[in-house]
């Protein structure tokens, strides 16, 4: 049995924003000279491992943020902690990395650090995740807004307050319109926000699922995963002793998996990016899940085909249930493309493909 399975996703986005600090992340693509909307792999990964934990009702791994105080008493941003433990599901599936202080270690000449390189734990992520992108360069776009915070309509029931420039003291009322008549001013209860990017287009985010790990923590401790005390606690928990291609492993006891399973299958297909301001709310509806063994099945059964045009070039938008991949695809996909094939059932049927998929490996017996 192949051990990976490869999900790609195509979701509609309307005037919304993948929301980030400066507003809608674009990249440039040089073949058709435009900039184009995008959700990092990051942003989808997180927003996949929330739905996990909100299906199963579960907290995610608590994070130590650490500080240091310098010389100088200003506080310094060290690297944050996880726990480091696959008990908690976003570890399990998301994986996590921690730098920990050598034993033994000692400081010498101020800060200079005499110790060896400090102990690193490390898991990879079983999963795989892209940025969630255009289908094609032609088919998304961005687009600009001003937009205005507006009380004006009750000017004596919202307050102003005024400063002079390197000063805390307010101004009082006589003062203020004393300024506005001396220098022919008025002031607003009016803020606008200038150059506000919109996303609008169809999008596809891949997924590869190594099932090899998915389930499985390795007990190596040349490389470790995790530390000898958490061996001796997930031993304590049920979890069962194998092996895998990598080497002697710790695999989750199978109630657990059966739990985890139904609602990683769910959180592929049915995450949200919750992030987004209320004002840019998007359904964001899936309109097609392809799945298979093979990479190159889903990038055919999703696809977009350039159509030459002397004027200007076009895109079309294809789903095709020939390429090779299990191919579900739901009933708003009409909407956008011509498609016979749409049903009600697609995204509860790919999420059956999926658990099945999940569930017919043998994670305790891999090397038989």
């Amino acid at each position: 049995m192949n051990p990976f399975i490869y999900l790609r996703a195509l979701k509609h986005a309307e005037h919304t924003v993948f929301c980030v600090e400066d507003g809608q992340k674009t990249y440039y693509d040089p073949q058709f000279n435009r900039y184009s909307p995008y959700s990092s792999g990051q942003q989808v990964k997180r927003s996949i491992l929330q739905s996990v934990t909100d299906i199963l009702n579960a907290p995610m791994a608590p994070i130590t943020f650490n500080y240091s105080i310098t010389k100088n008493n200003e506080l310094e941003n060290k690297e944050p902690w996880s726990p480091c433990d696959p008990a908690y599901v976003d570890q399990l599936l998301g994986g996590w990395m921690r730098a920990k202080t050598a034993a033994g270690k000692t400081k010498n000449d101020g800060d200079k650090d005499n110790s060896k390189e400090n102990n690193v734990i490390k898991r990879r992520s079983p999963l795989s995740i892209s940025a969630m992108r255009p289908i094609h360069p032609l088919l998304a776009g961005v687009d600009s807004e001003n937009l205005t915070f507006d009380r004006s309509d009750r000017p004596d029931y919202h307050p102003v307050n005024v400063r002079r420039a390197g000063s805390d003291k307010l101004l009082t009322e006589d003062e203020i319109e004393a300024f506005l008549s001396d220098n022919g001013r008025t002031l607003s209860r009016r803020v606008w926000i200038p150059d506000n990017k919109r996303a609008t287009g169809l999008f596809v985010y891949d997924v590869a699922i190594d099932l090899r790990t998915l389930f499985c923590v390795s007990t190596n401790q040349h490389e470790p995963e995790i530390s000898r005390d958490m061996i001796d606690e997930l031993k304590s928990k049920g979890w069962v002793e194998s092996e895998n291609v990598f080497g002697k492993c710790l695999v989750l006891p199978e109630a657990e998996r059966k739990k985890v399973i139904p609602a990683l299958a769910d959180a592929l297909i049915d995450w949200r990016i919750t992030s987004n301001q209320a004002r840019t709310f998007s359904l964001m509806e899936t309109l097609a899940i392809a799945v298979s063994d093979n990479a190159n099945a889903i990038a055919a059964a999703i696809r977009a085909k350039l159509i030459d045009d002397s004027e200007k070039p076009k895109a079309k938008p294809i789903v095709d249930a020939n390429a090779g991949a299990d191919l579900f695809v739901t009933l708003p996909c009409a909407s956008y493309i011509v498609t016979e094939c749409e049903s009600p059932d697609a995204i509860e049927n790919a999420k059956q493909n999926l658990i099945k998929r999940m569930s017919d490996f043998d994670y305790e017996n891999q090397n038989c």
